[in-house]
């Protein structure tokens, strides 16, 4: 006999069992909502902003700002498709994933571990942490010298992260109030360097318009070479954002909130300090009833506003200020190029702006400039360790572990959380001389390519879920899906280029 076909209302279960039936909650005012892409603006705030978009600028001027812009506004988008499956369904997006094929699990958990279990931003802020204690040298190569202390900060850093968010009873509370913090200090900073330079250099500000709207014009493309290669592009593309798999966790952040569905789901809460909730893997649909469609439409409106302000906004200000600042420390009013800046190789370039800094405004500007950096890697180490936690546990617990009570949510979160420490640390001091020898800079290469081809494979993932498997009143719509179409085809295209790069110079 025949199976009865699936009601218009109800969400195909796919490969895990099917959703359950609930209303639509009543949904909360704006500034309730507050708070989930806080967090990942901090995610985003890391290397991208103030390393590679940067860097970019400093090599480049803005020949490539077009696509970094394009870039944050395609994520913006992406990130609001991943919502739409948590709103509707109270599922994360990496749910949502599994339910399409359980062989996606290993796949996307492998592409969750890889990229981040290098200590990049720990390295990073270890680094300018120790050029406030003491001035750092170049070598005849234009590279950092290494500090003496740059890895025992980094192990430091990473294990504060780790207590922190071992100790807040809700995990997610305790990432929101740190990350608010820690993003509102740098605006702060980032807004007041950019405005007193600016203010004397009107032309700079002219020129990053003007290649802006004219895509570089007559290059599209910044010049190749040792310093800016494929790989490059497609890290800073993907960093122009949160980056691979953060991105997903708004999923989690906004279910951890209460948005919609997600207010049926429980949250991860300390071991230690918190009181356990319960949280279920298999979500909620909700029948399409009129008052049900004019909820979801309000809640629709207040995640897209919410994540306009809290994620777009500060994205594109930071973006367009940082890279500002690196354009008025190393070109002049003509646009040329400073006699010696060329010889700033990699995370060089950040000392490079410190000091030149100190000319342009004074010694304050580059204790501020620094301090601002520290902040800013370590918000996205924190994030980083937090949000990759939580998609390895939602991954693990769904698809191995979903009727295993003794292996907790919970559990697996903070397993996963200083299983990612130790591995981090362990990298630290088994490899110290070759992490100092590397540098930072090269660990964000790795880490933002990485993303940059996870991005490309989720965007087409998404296209499946929110267009086929959504009900037709609550799915993406034809110009949405056109968009994230679009989106998988950029991340896509730069990341075959990327790959093809690497391939050549291997062989070569």
């Amino acid at each position: 006999m025949p199976d009865a076909p699936i009601p218009a209302d109800v969400i195909p279960p796919g490969d895990l069992p099917p959703l359950r039936e609930r209303d639509l909650p009543p949904p909360i005012p704006l500034r309730q909502m507050i708070g989930p892409s806080i967090i990942l603006a901090g995610l985003a705030l890391g290397s991208g902003e103030y390393v590679l978009w940067p860097y970019i600028t400093f090599q480049s001027r803005f020949v490539f700002f077009w696509a970094c812009l394009l870039a944050v506004v395609m994520q913006y988008f992406l990130n609001l498709e991943i919502m739409r499956w948590t709103l509707a369904t109270g599922e994360s997006a990496m749910t949502g994933i599994i339910r399409l094929s359980r062989h996606l699990a290993g796949v996307f958990l492998v592409l969750n571990i890889v990229p981040w279990m290098l200590p990049a931003w720990a390295t990073g802020a270890a680094q300018l942490v120790g050029w406030l204690i003491q001035e750092p040298a170049l070598d005849a190569a234009g590279n950092i010298v290494p500090g003496p202390y740059d890895t025992w900060l980094a192990l430091a850093g990473i294990l504060v992260c780790g207590v922190i968010l071992t100790a807040g009873p809700v995990v997610y509370e305790t990432v929101e109030r740190v990350q608010f913090v820690l993003v509102m200090l740098i605006i702060v900073l980032v807004v007041g360097l950019a405005a007193w330079l600016i203010v004397g250099r009107p032309d700079a500000l002219l020129a990053q318009a003007r290649s802006t709207l004219t895509l570089g014009y007559p290059k599209f493309l910044p010049p190749l070479g040792a310093e800016l290669t494929p790989i490059v592009l497609l890290g800073a593309l993907a960093f122009a954002g949160a980056g691979g798999t953060m991105n997903l966790c708004q999923s989690n952040y906004i279910r951890d909130k209460g948005y919609a569905m997600g207010s049926h789901v429980g949250r991860i809460t300390s071991p230690i300090t918190g009181k356990p909730e319960p949280i279920t893997e298999v979500g909620y649909h909700f029948p399409h009833t009129a008052e049900n469609l004019r909820r979801w439409a309000a809640w629709w409106r207040g995640a897209c506003w919410e994540h306009f302000y809290s994620f777009l906004l500060t994205c594109l200000v930071c973006l367009v200020l940082l890279t500002l600042i690196s354009y008025i420390c190393f070109y002049d009013a003509s646009g040329q190029r400073l006699p010696g800046a060329e010889r700033y190789k990699g995370m060089a370039f950040v000392w490079g702006e410190a000091q030149r800094l100190v000319t342009l405004i004074g010694p304050l500007a580059r204790w501020l400039f620094l301090i601002m950096g520290v902040a800013i890697l370590f918000t996205t180490e924190f994030g980083v360790l937090d949000a990759a936690s939580r998609i390895s546990t939602d991954i693990v617990k769904v698809a191995w572990l979903r009727d295993n009570p003794r292996w907790s949510e919970g559990r697996l979160y903070y397993l996963f959380l200083w299983a990612e420490i130790a591995l981090a640390c362990t990298i630290l001091l088994l490899d110290h001389y070759q992490i100092k020898r590397v540098g930072a800079f090269a660990l964000f290469e790795f880490s933002s390519a990485m993303n940059g081809g996870v991005m490309f494979l989720y965007s087409l993932a998404l296209v499946v879920m929110n267009r086929w498997r959504l009900p037709a009143a609550i799915r993406i719509s034809s110009w949405r899906l056109a968009f994230l179409l679009l989106t998988a085809a950029f991340f896509g295209f730069f990341s075959v280029w990327a790959a093809y790069e690497a391939v050549m110079k291997l062989a070569g």
